[in-house]
């Protein structure tokens, strides 16, 4: 679905408002990106961490924390070093995706005397099949949440409105995106089957040049295993 440019403004602000503390800055063998933390059920154990599997498996990978996604104030560490987390991330390379179960970031974070205060993305905005077929050539917007890379090295988190489209079976973000973004989740909107329009989380930003490929949430979910983890 493409959106006149008022109500792109307003789904972007309200996508911040609902899972704006899904997403973290990441960092790994001076690759930037981004990750986001998604909810795929009721359980705890159904959280991960999900990004893109190229920016993981070198060396002195580091996850970024805004002050907003940690409680109490003061108390948690601006950054944690990936080799301390167990279980450490998988990777799927030929989907694109890289896992991380969050039970290691939560006994992390118990063990500092702190905690998490993220939003995940939920499981029932994930885009399934029947979302990624209605995708066409012709464009749809599509938002972008993103930690990006400012002149002085900062990561605040951004909203990139876009366009996507599906060529076959590939779905693409038709601009390249600026430093920091793959990784990061890509959202859309579309009218539902009693015409209600709702938000999808589409999948995640893959590497490209010109464009990029979208690691849609039909091959994630593929991935993501039964019981990441315990909390």
């Amino acid at each position: 679905m493409l959106l006149d440019s008022d109500a792109e403004s307003d789904v972007a602000y309200e996508l911040c408002q609902v899972v704006g503390r899904a997403i973290l800055p990441y960092r790994s063998s001076g690759d930037l990106g981004t990750a986001f933390f998604f909810q795929g059920g009721d359980d705890p154990v159904g959280e991960s961490l999900l990004t893109a599997a190229d920016l993981v498996g070198g060396s002195g990978g580091e996850l970024g924390l805004r002050a907003s996604v940690t409680e109490p104030a003061g108390v948690a560490p601006a950054v944690i070093f990936e080799a301390e987390i167990v279980p450490g991330w998988a990777r799927f390379a030929g989907d694109g995706v890289a896992v991380l179960p969050t039970a290691g970031l939560h006994r992390y974070a118990g063990d500092g005397g702190w905690r998490w205060r993220v939003q995940p993305v939920p499981a029932g905005i994930a885009a399934g099949p029947e979302v990624v077929a209605r995708l066409a050539a012709d464009a749809s917007s599509a938002f972008v949440l993103a930690h990006g890379v400012r002149e002085d090295g900062s990561r605040p988190l951004e909203v990139a409105i876009e366009r996507v489209v599906r060529d076959g079976d590939a779905v693409l973000i038709t601009t390249e995106l600026p430093p920091g973004y793959v990784g990061a989740p890509v959202f859309i909107v579309q009218a539902g089957p009693t015409g209600e329009v709702s938000p999808y989380c589409l999948g995640l930003v893959l590497p490209g040049v010109g464009e990029h490929p979208v690691a849609t949430f039909d091959r994630i979910r593929a991935v993501l295993p039964a019981t990441p983890g315990d909390i």
